[in-house]
């Protein structure tokens, strides 16, 4: 019996841009399937985060995508944002590696970065705690009005916008990296 092809998980390239639409699709596609909020993002902006070499990507040997993920400077925070996984290749660990490969760009790109990530999806605050973020309020993260002007397509933005900014749905979690050591279980 042959084994399945392990998915290449790795720094998106300039030629992957070709799977943007399909990204985007997925992660709309996702967020309407777990019925929450999500920011949308535009072909150009996953492509320039694919030119700058700040998104990590996980493809079949064959050439088809599997995931996807991004970083995103703030001042003295970087994001690590947009992971998704197709359908078929979720519970195989593949978000569990893109994550890692995500997490350790965000490190070699911005060392003394805090790193944060806001989330609703169960899965990324399980893998978010195995990095070592730890769950903050709002107040601890960017207060840059273009970070939050990213929120104006998520349903759940008059939410956020009538509590100052302050609570919404998503889990906002951050990893301090003169506090935690890179630990992944």
């Amino acid at each position: 019996m042959e084994e399945e092809p392990e998915p290449i998980i790795r720094v998106a390239v300039p030629a992957d841009v070709k799977y943007v639409y399909g990204i985007l699709q997925e992660m709309e596609r996702g967020a309407l399937e777990r019925g929450t909020g999500i920011a949308r993002r535009s072909p150009q902006s996953l492509c320039k985060k694919i030119y700058e070499g700040h998104a990590v990507i996980a493809v079949m040997p064959a050439g088809e995508w599997v995931g996807f993920s991004y970083v995103q400077a703030w001042g003295d925070f970087v994001s690590n944002s947009g992971l998704i996984v197709r359908p078929a290749y979720r519970g195989q660990h593949v978000a569990a590696r893109i994550k890692e490969q995500t997490f350790a760009l965000s490190r070699r790109l911005f060392p003394t970065s805090k790193i944060f990530s806001i989330t609703t999806g169960g899965a990324v605050l399980a893998l978010n705690h195995q990095f070592g973020f730890r769950p903050v309020t709002y107040a601890e993260l960017p207060q840059d009005p273009a970070f939050w002007d990213q929120c104006k397509a998520c349903v759940n933005y008059p939410l956020l916008e009538s509590k100052d900014r302050k609570i919404c749905l998503c889990t906002a979690m951050v990893y301090y990296p003169h506090q935690n050591k890179y630990v992944y279980a």
